[in-house]
């Protein structure tokens, strides 16, 4: 069996363009009770500082996200791979993909809500650094379900070294 460091050199992550929506469509589809539409993503990538990315293998896309770029965060909207390919690397390309753009100056976190019922995306981000760092009531529009805000922090971590360094000198 593959590492996962081999299936994620195979992955390509590259900006989102207009004909890549359906197979967008379909992962939606296939990762989400309550997908987006069409009309929901189209509107959310016309705002100036929304990007998607699409992850591609053998030139199939089998994963995407959405994230707003603000002054000192990212915020991911919506990011899937399609159940066929997960456990194979590509959230975690994806992710780190982001994480490189994150810069202790300016950037220095990454930020997205999860639904308190979606235990799988809450496993696979906690693996990843990120932390629970509050509960929105009542977040989502379609149900009363909570959502728990997830952060990653690139300036915890640096501290954190920091600290540890500051503890065993001289």
């Amino acid at each position: 069996m593959p590492s996962i460091e081999s299936d994620q050199s195979c992955v390509h992550i590259r900006w989102m363009i207009r004909r890549d929506m359906p197979s967008v469509l379909a992962i939606e589809g296939h990762s989400f009770e309550f997908p987006w539409t069409e009309e929901e993503f189209i509107r959310c990538l016309r705002q100036r500082d929304c990007i998607g990315m699409v992850a591609e293998r053998n030139e199939e896309i089998v994963g995407f996200m959405i994230y707003e770029l603000h002054k000192t965060r990212i915020h991911i909207l919506s990011f899937a791979v399609h159940p066929d390919h997960r456990r194979k690397g590509i959230g975690t390309a994806m992710t780190d993909k982001l994480v490189s753009k994150l810069a202790y100056q300016r950037r220095n976190r990454i930020v997205l809500e999860v639904r308190e019922t979606n235990l799988p995306a809450q496993l696979f981000f906690r693996q990843l650094g990120f932390r629970a760092t509050g509960v929105l009531k009542s977040f989502y529009e379609d149900t009363p379900e909570d959502a728990f805000l997830m952060q990653f922090r690139q300036a915890a971590e640096e501290e954190s070294t920091q600290d540890s360094n500051k503890r065993f000198a001289g």
